[in-house]
């Protein structure tokens, strides 16, 4: 039985996954070997930024997906969080399905953000967690919107406005490009439906990896309700893969604390 009426599946429990495995290569122009998420924005790690805005859930409910240098990730983080090894980067379904065997018995929502996120705010993440407990949705993705960013992902709907899909900006037609909802990889889901699904994920792509972003559409098709939540800050979603994104955030950073947005320094 699906769950397209929206009536609420979770118990109210809120927890988060935050994949963070990854080395960073192409943030590396000094030769260093830092793990990804250990690379600083504005003289802080990304995961500390990560983890910060993520406070409304406690530290016990926060799983953190390690690989690459995990001993060195996890001492910078400290204690208190949960660590799972994603022994092989088989892309980012591959680091939500690590984690199925501690959420077997968990009847909750799950919030799914990743370590090289520093600019999401808590405000809208918590925001975005309580509508999806209140819709009954199975999931809910945050998107956004602003014209000037054409590289990242669209949603694509049907023509009733439902849901239907994720598709990746690369992938994009001329029409999908066209398309203002963008969306960078947060979302939410009830967690009995994300583990029962991230076993129909295949690696029959171009890059040979599990794609966390194709669990949305095949809950949309076998009939669950999938939601949106638009931030009202398009830059909430920015990630940093390369020195140029270092240097977008930091500029990003210096505006918030201007104008008081939400940001630590």
């Amino acid at each position: 039985m699906n769950n397209a009426t929206g009536e609420s599946r979770g118990s109210g429990r809120i927890r988060a996954i935050v994949p963070a495995a990854g080395k960073g290569t192409r943030l590396a122009v000094d030769g260093s070997d830092l793990p990804k998420v250990l690379h600083k924005v504005a003289g802080r790690t990304l995961i500390d930024r990560v983890l910060e805005q993520l406070d409304f859930i406690e530290k016990k409910d926060v799983y953190i997906v390690v690989g690459y240098k995990k001993e060195e990730v996890a001492a910078s983080v400290g204690e208190g969080y949960n660590f799972v090894t994603q022994e092989k980067q088989l892309g980012t379904g591959n680091a939500v399905a690590v984690c199925a065997g501690a959420f077997r018995d968990f009847d909750g929502t799950v919030l799914v953000t990743f370590g090289d996120m520093p600019l999401f705010r808590r405000e809208s993440m918590s925001e975005m967690c309580r509508r999806h407990a209140e819709s009954g949705a199975a999931c809910t993705l945050m998107t956004a919107s602003d014209p000037e960013i054409t590289d990242w992902a669209r949603i694509r709907r049907d023509r009733s406005g439902a849901f239907v899909g994720i598709v990746e900006g690369r992938d994009c037609t001329p029409e999908e490009a066209a398309v203002g909802e963008l969306f960078a990889g947060v979302l939410v889901f009830d967690s009995k439906l994300l583990f029962e699904t991230l076993p129909l994920l295949s690696t029959d792509n171009a890059q040979g990896e599990y794609y966390l972003t194709e669990v949305p559409g095949i809950l949309a098709s076998r009939g669950y309700r999938v939601d949106t939540y638009m931030t009202d800050d398009p830059d909430d979603l920015r990630g940093v893969n390369r020195p140029e994104d270092v240097a977008v955030c930091e500029r990003i950073i210096e505006k918030r604390k201007r104008n008081h947005r939400g940001v630590s320094v």
